[in-house]
């Protein structure tokens, strides 16, 4: 039998135990009033010590459950975690504080910073967009839920974000059916952003993709249906010159007939035949 190995797994079992004792007397704090240790905990976070503020935070409530600084102790906790970018920490925080205290008269910003938690962590339009899903329906939370609140401004401005950012993950989708030549699942694409994101900026180039599209695949009605309501919605787009400039003569001189358009809203190419 090897003395070596044997020594060093001693030495690691050593090692593990001596973490986990560190770690459990980290934990431990001594016994304080609530007020001292609430205090200790704000000028933590004051001085960007999130770890150390969150820690005190949870000491408040474990010390001194019943206490007034309770609760706020509880959301302050969660506020320390997203300043640290501890987000799952967070929103397993603000989750139980939602839970505890529905009546909070700060319950509304429990659910924005619920949304922000999901917000931050919104990825590149080339990657999985499921965070700015959940971004999404969180911030539709605080905007219908409370729509008096000082945070439903600010949570739509938010949300505006979030719709541009998932409409840009479909046209990137698009583009990329559109230059394989894949052009059915290229229109089912633009066509999700012109009928779910329309307040969203990507709308006059998916109305141009449309045309595009519709154009390769010979559908010269489509195409100049389309044509018509990009230019009528959208009349100083580089888009529109874009569409404007692979149309035909005929498709070109049906454009200007208003009286053959009467309806030119984006919903009209969404109508069946």
């Amino acid at each position: 039998m090897s003395f070596r190995p044997y020594c060093l797994s001693l030495c690691a079992v050593l090692a593990l135990a001596g973490c986990s004792s560190s770690k459990k007397e980290e934990q431990l704090l001594p016994e304080r009033p609530a007020e001292e240790l609430y205090k200790d905990a704000i000028a933590s976070n004051e001085k960007g010590e999130y770890q150390k503020a969150r820690r005190l935070f949870d000491e408040v409530e474990r010390q001194h459950p019943y206490s007034d600084y309770a609760m706020q102790a509880q959301l302050r906790s969660a506020e320390s975690s997203y300043q640290s970018l501890r987000y799952d920490d967070a929103l397993i925080a603000l989750d139980r504080f939602i839970e505890l205290h529905p009546g909070s008269d700060q319950i509304d910003y429990a659910y924005y910073m619920k949304a922000m938690c999901f917000y931050e962590q919104m990825t590149d339009v080339r990657r999985d967009q499921e965070m700015t899903r959940l971004a999404l329906d969180a911030l539709d939370v605080v905007v219908n839920r409370f729509p008096q609140s000082k945070y439903a401004r600010e949570a739509k401005l938010k949300r505006d974000l979030t719709l541009d950012h998932l409409a840009g993950k479909e046209m990137e989708i698009g583009r990329y059916y559109l230059t394989r030549n894949e052009m059915n699942a290229a229109i089912n694409r633009f066509l999700t952003v012109v009928k779910q994101y329309q307040t969203t900026t990507h709308v006059p180039e998916a109305l141009h993709r449309l045309v595009e599209a519709y154009t390769t695949l010979g559908l010269k009605e489509e195409a100049t249906r389309v044509a018509s309501v990009l230019g009528y919605n959208y009349p100083g787009s580089k888009w529109y010159a874009d569409s404007f400039a692979i149309l035909d003569p005929a498709q070109r001189a049906r454009i200007k007939d208003e009286r053959g358009w009467v309806d030119r809203t984006v919903e009209s190419i969404l109508k069946p035949e």
